[in-house]
């Protein structure tokens, strides 16, 4: 039977795919991807050549009808996302959905995901976390959201865009001044850095870097 296999990639370091990534990239008839000149990157990178489809967060239902055309075929399917791993946070879940109800196998192909990433350095200790990925870019929604994950009194994990760091760090303390925070900026890229301190501290720091620039993921640990 022809497979949908989705497809983990590395989150900055090229040389982080995994050995079953590349085969199955190899392997499968046609790769549908977040956006294809993204992935031609990696491709090139690694001298595969297929053919590609680009299956968004605007066109996901539609491309979806390409997908399983491809399948109808016998042939086989990688889903990959820009980085990380498919679905986290990214497209990917309305089409794993529907190639499941339409009978196909949808078979995992496991990597880096930047949240899992980032634990690892963290040194927290327990075992619950909670992973909310993008918060609203609104102000209101967003400070109700942070109040509902900080009441919990677990560790959680967010995405956040350099142009809304400094913003989303002064919501947090003007929710609770007392967390502490553990933030990966360009993880496994050339100019990662991760940071740690209180809440207030790391919004001085980042209040003096001015213009902000990369991807960060922010480790929340409210007080209790």
């Amino acid at each position: 039977m022809a497979t949908l296999y989705i497809v983990a990639t590395p989150i900055g370091n090229l040389k982080d795919i995994t050995l079953r990534a590349l085969e199955v990239l190899k392997e499968v008839d046609v790769i549908a991807c977040e956006d294809t000149r993204h992935t031609l990157k990696l491709l090139n990178h690694y001298e595969i050549k297929k053919h590609l489809i680009s299956l968004n967060a605007i066109n996901e239902r539609e491309a979806f009808d390409k997908v399983t055309s491809v399948l109808q075929k016998g042939e086989n399917v990688a889903y990959v996302s820009d980085a990380g791993t498919p679905c986290i946070s990214d497209p990917g879940s309305v089409l794993v959905s529907e190639v499941r109800k339409a009978g196909f196998d949808v078979v995992p192909v496991p990597g880096v995901s930047a949240f899992v990433t980032l634990l690892s350095v963290a040194g927290i200790f327990g075992k619950s976390f909670h992973f909310e990925g993008f918060l609203s870019p609104k102000q209101g929604k967003r400070k109700r959201k942070l109040q509902e994950l900080i009441e919990l009194g677990e560790p959680f994990l967010v995405y956040e865009s350099p142009y809304r760091m400094v913003r989303l760090l002064s919501d947090i303390v003007e929710v609770d001044e007392n967390c502490r925070l553990v933030i990966g900026k360009e993880l496994t890229k050339l100019h990662e850095r991760i940071m740690e301190g209180s809440v207030r501290e790391l919004l001085e720091v980042f209040g003096k870097l001015g213009a902000v620039k990369g991807e960060f993921v922010i480790l929340i640990l409210p007080k209790t």
